[in-house]
């Protein structure tokens, strides 16, 4: 991928991400950081060429499998929350996905740890973080709600996929103080939470908005 096509023209040229950035702020995204790296990302090299000319738009797009690239509202939203109370060292992300939300993430945070249960998105992922030369991210393929133990704990967790409940592997995988942003519910009805660990037993939980992610699914998919 040569410069020009990072750089994007017409419909994916960098004014049109600025627009999308002002938008953004206009909705109430405050972390300026948060929003240079959104302004800095191209979001079109992570969906299919057919669909680039809509990559600025706020809006969620397909990639296949039936997931989605997440509304940029809400990866700056669930970014924001994450980093509200200052940088974190070591976070897991669930759901890798095109990987848009991972490069969001990657220039915030010290490590970032991302699982993905199916191959040849996570497959495509690597090789647009590569691109980007985002080098403090590790991707695993595995069941996402299981997520990743053996890097443990975690001073923040992301998913960007929904399960019915809260899953209590993740909750056991966050450091004390560690926050984990994830939407929860049915396919009708999903809400963002802010879950955060105050003790080796405690957690508190917050309800952030309404939502709509995909669901979070067991087993893998080569």
């Amino acid at each position: 991928m040569n410069d020009q096509q990072l750089r994007g023209i017409g419909m994916t040229s960098q004014r049109t991400r600025d627009r999308l950035i002002n938008r953004l702020r206009d909705q109430g995204i405050k972390d300026e950081r948060v929003l240079e790296v959104m302004r800095n990302t191209p979001r079109h090299i992570f969906i299919d060429e057919a669909l680039s000319h809509r990559a600025y738009e706020d809006t969620a797009l397909p990639i296949g499998y039936n997931q989605t690239i997440s509304q940029p509202f809400i990866v700056a939203r669930m970014t924001e929350m994450l980093l509200a109370e200052g940088e974190l060292q070591r976070v897991l992300e669930v759901g890798t996905g095109s990987g848009y939300q991972t490069s969001i993430l990657a220039p915030l945070v010290g490590e970032l740890f991302s699982v993905e249960r199916i191959k040849p998105l996570q497959d495509k992922a690597r090789q647009r973080l590569k691109t980007l030369e985002l080098k403090n991210v590790q991707l695993k393929h595995t069941d996402g709600g299981m997520g990743w133990a053996g890097k443990a704990p975690y001073d923040g967790i992301l998913a960007a996929c929904a399960p019915e409940e809260v899953p209590e592997e993740l909750k056991q995988q966050l450091a004390v103080g560690g926050r984990l942003i994830i939407p929860v519910g049915g396919s009708e009805n999903q809400e963002l939470k802010l879950v955060i660990r105050l003790s080796e037993d405690e957690f508190s939980t917050e309800v952030l908005e309404g939502v709509k992610f995909v669901p979070l699914l067991s087993g893998t998919v080569r």
